[in-house]
């Protein structure tokens, strides 16, 4: 069993549990996202809600060959329906996490983030990807590179607690943070060494909790520790980081993906800020990811509940 294999291995056996929290399946009407959800299930992972029109879900199921009779089936005519309704049942508390089948992420989120109706909460949205490389001795959590395109210095600030809440229900009880850029020195011209600069002193303040920080760092800087004394760099962070915050949603994804296509690393995904968390998948992710991500995000539930706070 190589690591990656076996960390997210232990992260699925520790979110196993005989009484799986329900979790809105939005609109599975494709034969990946129903198998997605059913395998969850069949794993003690989640117990699914399924959310769209049951003629579509039913077909979906008989041509795929997946039992969905286990499964409670909650009626809406099309995608826009299906994306209400399931934040209705979180926002209600019958569901505690949220998982997205096969409409548009567009679409998913539009509904998510309505003012009076979604699951909006005092912080900002965020994603993160759980990335298990075989090169890296730890989980590495990136943050974001899916939902905030461009943030600004508040935008990261939740961004940043989102994820060390995140690596701390996972079992990190104090995240490095690693904030990325191009270089490791503050300079005016590049927007991230500022902000990097900002984060860092904020952490000192208080106004961001629970992790350690550092940056601007390079990225080899952060994950390297003989790159980060090459440099020079004295830091508690470099070479041992576990969560690195990206300057843009460009860079992320990059990022990400080049190490999930080129490293062989295995990826789950989760969004954070909302009232649950949010299982956020694609079409061309395998059945180890979205497995991982439902045991990442039930990980993280469970945190919260353990821990309650106002909102």
């Amino acid at each position: 069993m190589t690591m990656t294999h076996q960390i997210f291995q232990r992260l699925i056996e520790e979110a196993r549990s005989p009484n799986p929290m329900r979790v809105a399946v939005c609109h599975p009407c494709s034969d990946v996202a129903l198998q997605g959800a059913v395998d969850a299930a069949r794993a003690q992972l989640i117990a699914p809600v399924l959310v769209g029109p049951p003629a579509r879900i039913q077909l979906c199921a008989c041509q795929a060959g997946i039992d969905i009779s286990p499964y409670p089936l909650v009626a809406t005519e099309h995608s826009h329906a299906s994306a209400a309704r399931a934040v209705a049942l979180c926002r209600s508390g019958d569901c505690a996490a949220l998982m997205k089948g096969s409409l548009h992420t567009d679409e998913f989120m539009r509904a998510i983030l309505q003012a009076d109706t979604g699951l909006r909460t005092a912080r900002r949205v965020s994603h993160v990807f759980a990335m298990a490389v075989p090169t890296y001795p730890r989980l590495l959590l990136i943050t974001d590179a899916a939902i905030n395109i461009y943030p600004g210095l508040a935008d990261k600030m939740d961004i940043v607690q989102n994820a060390i809440e995140l690596s701390q229900a996972l079992g990190v009880a104090e995240p490095r943070v690693a904030i990325l850029s191009a270089v490791e020195l503050v300079n005016p011209k590049i927007v991230s060494t500022l902000d990097a600069a900002a984060l860092c002193k904020m952490a000192d303040r208080g106004q961001i909790r629970g992790g350690v920080l550092d940056g601007p760092l390079a990225f080899d800087n952060a994950i390297n520790a003989e790159a980060a004394a090459l440099k020079g760099i004295i830091s508690p962070v470099a070479g041992r980081a576990d969560i690195l915050l990206v300057p843009d949603v460009e860079s992320g994804n990059m990022l990400a993906k080049q190490l999930e296509y080129l490293a062989n690393a295995e990826t789950a995904g989760v969004v954070l800020g909302a009232r649950v968390p949010v299982i956020l998948t694609s079409r061309a992710d395998s059945a180890a990811t979205r497995l991982a991500s439902c045991a990442v995000a039930i990980k993280f539930a469970r945190a919260r509940l353990a821990q309650p706070r106002v909102l």
